[in-house]
């Protein structure tokens, strides 16, 4: 089974921040390779006039926006999430999959973590319940 090609395009056509979600989550499996004691390889990149750059512009066309849905604004610290796993080859090589802005969206650092690690973004609101706001019921 291969991995899916995630795209801004295919995302942009779904309209709620839920059905984006759905699209990116990874349903807390994180990347097989993770970057581990060569983790230096992907700051190195992060930290570079390139991706400075490119992150930028991901940032105005998605209008600062988390999953560049608007009303949903992220006020600091903005994340440019690759859609798609990368690895130590994208980054040394420096391949389409590491730079090319259809595999990349905004996001706060709550839905970043939710995509990632299958922990609630604060954007989903779960279903209100008769008494679920009294501690001392059931």
């Amino acid at each position: 089974m291969g991995i899916t090609i995630r795209t801004y395009d295919e995302l942009t056509q779904l309209k709620t921040f839920d059905e984006r979600y759905e699209y990116l989550k990874l349903n807390g499996k994180v990347s097989e390779t993770t970057f581990g004691y060569d983790r230096f390889i992907n700051q190195r990149f992060y930290n570079s006039t390139m991706w400075s750059n490119i992150r930028n512009k991901i940032i105005v066309r998605d209008t600062g926006c988390d999953l560049g849905l608007d009303g949903y604004e992220v006020y600091n610290n903005i994340i440019v999430h690759h859609m798609n796993p990368i690895f130590i080859d994208d980054i040394l090589n420096i391949t389409d999959n590491l730079i090319n802005p259809n595999y990349l969206i905004c996001t706060c650092l709550n839905t970043h973590n939710a995509i990632h690690y299958g922990t609630q973004p604060p954007n989903i609101i779960n279903e209100r319940r008769r008494g679920d706001t009294c501690l001392w019921t059931k």
